[in-house]
């Protein structure tokens, strides 16, 4: 009984640490990195690299390893035949069983085996940069779904403050109003005032939720559980300046391809080539004739090895001509050689663009949010400034309400440049290191 209630406390233990350390807040590599362990597209990467080192080992055995084949086989024959004992033609009905082992090795096919390890090997390479690609993939819609999550969480948070800031300054209003100093007019626009911050709070905190469950969705995140994330991004550290250029796996793809290609036109040169194998070989029988009255054959053991029998043959194949299909496959793979260099030379072209936008982005994105931010910081003073001069009557209600309305246009595009200038600098990273 007591260890069964001690096995029980240590399971509701168990339990309620995994829920609290589920309910912790993720920051950005937290999310990525579960994200990628629980992509249902990494999960069928890890599949396809399974099948790639399983034909990467099949090609050592194909190369190096002879096959090998057993075979049985039983059979009546009626009419005339031969007699396997006097080796005449009779009208008897026989009764043949055989058995037979062979095995065969080609020692020579023009390094074709070894251009098939190396072709496999090659494949093995590029799957790896498939699923580094995928990888990155993943970890880019992470971070933009968490970026985004986190403008809409704390521009909700910037609409609850202005929200309270409106319901304030009605409240002023209305008390301004009963002591004669300010109109129905003036309450009426504070009034709108407050519920267009309310509807604007609403939407945002509508967003946000959406935005909560894009980022669910692209982490797989277990609809039974709350995600929580961290309320402020990393921090990054200074971007590096690179003397040379990162290959990213679509260019490791292309380089790969390329790699195939040449292996390709060499596969289909050797086609021309004579190929010599290696076979060996023991068979034995056993026969009787069922229907033959007053004979008795020789016992199975006996004619097992009476009638056994070994070989060994040496094939030498020289391939003549064949309709011209060899140089239409050299011409083929040739071919796809110059699609691929082609495609690896566009790849290159696309990487470096890419590394030229991605640094315009992180430039144009710094000097937005230094002007947003500056932006913010005189619009709240010049909001400070109109609120004071709305409680000495030296504005309208319409002033305040514009001016409100541009100190919280220049919040919002204040944060949402902040945002846009970490995610930029993430871009710009991954395109000069490879790292996310």
């Amino acid at each position: 009984m007591t260890h069964h209630l001690s096995k029980l406390i240590l399971l509701l233990c168990t339990a309620l640490c995994g829920r609290s350390l589920m309910a912790q807040p993720m920051n950005l590599r937290q999310c990525m990195d579960y994200a990628v362990a629980h992509s249902a597209q990494m999960r069928l990467s890890a599949a396809d690299r399974s099948d790639e080192l399983a034909a990467y080992r099949q090609s050592f055995l194909d190369a190096f390893t002879p096959s090998v084949g057993a075979q049985s086989y039983a059979y009546n024959q009626y009419g005339r035949n031969l007699d396997p004992e006097t080796n005449t033609y009779t009208d008897f009905t026989t009764f043949h069983n055989g058995y037979s082992l062979s095995g065969s090795i080609t020692l020579f096919e023009g390094f074709q085996a070894l251009g098939k390890i190396r072709l496999a090997y090659l494949q093995r390479q590029k799957g790896l940069s498939h699923e580094q690609q995928c990888a990155d993939g993943v970890r880019i819609a992470v971070m933009e779904a968490y970026y985004q999550l986190l403008y809409y969480r704390q521009l909700a948070e910037v609409l609850r403050h202005s929200c309270t800031t409106a319901d304030s300054a009605l409240t002023k209003v209305r008390r301004e109003e009963e002591l004669g100093r300010k109109g129905y007019a003036d309450v009426v626009q504070m009034e709108s005032e407050l519920a267009e911050r309310q509807y604007q709070l609403t939407d945002a905190e509508g967003r946000r939720d959406q935005a909560l469950l894009q980022l669910q969705e692209t982490l797989c995140w277990p609809s039974d559980r709350r995600l929580i994330i961290a309320d402020e991004p990393e921090e990054l550290d200074p971007l590096a300046t690179l003397s040379s250029p990162i290959e990213l796996p679509a260019v490791q793809i292309a380089r790969a391809e390329l790699r195939e290609a040449e292996i390709g036109v060499r596969q289909a040169r050797t086609a021309w080539s004579p190929t010599l194998s290696l076979g060996a070989g023991w068979s034995t029988t056993y026969y009787t004739y069922p229907n033959l009255p007053d004979y008795t054959p020789l016992p199975f053991a006996q004619q097992w090895h009476a009638n056994g029998g070994q070989y060994i043959q040496l094939t030498l194949n020289i391939p003549l001509y064949s309709r011209g299909t060899r140089s239409l496959a050299l011409r083929k793979s040739q071919n796809q050689r110059h699609r691929a260099q082609v495609r690896l030379e566009q790849a290159l072209r696309e990487d470096t663009n890419a590394l030229r936008r991605a640094t315009i982005d992180v430039e144009a994105a710094e000097a937005s949010a230094l002007k947003a931010q500056r932006m913010a910081e005189v619009g709240q003073q010049a909001f400070a400034l109109s609120c004071r001069q709305f409680e000495l009557g030296l504005i309208s209600a319409i002033e305040y309400q514009t001016a409100s309305q541009a100190f919280l246009k220049a919040q919002a595009e204040s944060l949402n440049a902040q945002l846009q200038l970490r995610l930029k600098r993430h871009l710009l990273r991954y395109r000069q290191t490879g790292n996310l």
